[in-house]
């Protein structure tokens, strides 16, 4: 469960451009839930994304992830943390463009220093998994936007993380890529992973278990 309680974030605090990004936000997302993050430009949806998955803290509150508190983590705990639980998956691919599809996956175990032939296989069977068997040798610029989305979603998982979080993981996509990624999202959320992800297709918003929405940094 992530639960999120009385979280405020500022930036810049105290100085000339002080921006509130959350105010005093509570909330919590359970195990394998599949949540919708919505809410115009700047109502603090990318922090919430970016506190939840360790790669920022609050000014206050707390930010608890499977009874843990991520809050206060210092730099080399965060990255132990995001490498351990976190998968992320963003608008622009972030594939390495001159690396196989199969050596793209395999990232998060290289940097967790898996065994060669054991993350082989470990990202074999998630490309499998997304209908990517026959794409390992090929090059990110050989594919489609979906497929490219799809090894990022496989790049998520490979490293075993259980919680997917997701900035407008559709927004670079056409319509039926985009219905392809969400059917993925709700099949992993089946299985047991939580997703969260941002998004301002209301569509696709409509797809998930629950749409939390947010204006000036706060729950609606």
């Amino acid at each position: 469960m992530i639960e999120i309680k009385n979280v405020t974030k500022i930036y810049n605090g105290g100085k000339a451009g002080e921006v509130k990004a959350l105010d005093n936000v509570s909330l919590s997302i359970e195990d394998g839930e599949f949540v919708a993050v919505t809410g115009e430009s700047g109502s603090g949806k990318s922090t919430l994304l970016n506190l939840i998955g360790a790669l920022d803290a609050p000014t206050q509150g707390e930010v608890i992830v499977g009874g843990r508190d991520i809050s206060r983590l210092s730099e080399e705990q965060a990255a132990k943390f995001r490498r351990e639980n976190v998968g992320f998956v963003f608008q622009g691919f972030y594939l390495e463009e001159s690396f196989s599809v199969l050596v793209n996956v395999e990232i998060p175990l290289i940097l967790r220093g898996a065994e060669e032939k054991a993350r082989e296989a470990r990202a074999r069977e998630m490309l499998a998994k997304f209908d990517l068997a026959d794409k390992e040798d090929a090059l990110p610029a050989q594919l489609s936007g979906g497929q490219m989305q799809r090894v990022c979603i496989a790049r998520a998982l490979a490293g075993g993380a259980q919680l997917i979080l997701a900035d407008e993981p559709t927004g670079n996509l056409d319509s039926k890529s985009g219905s392809a990624v969400m059917d993925v999202f709700r099949t992993l959320a089946q299985e047991g992973v939580t997703v969260v992800m941002v998004t301002h297709n209301k569509e696709f918003a409509a797809r998930c278990d629950r749409v939390i929405e947010l204006k000036d940094g706060r729950v609606q």
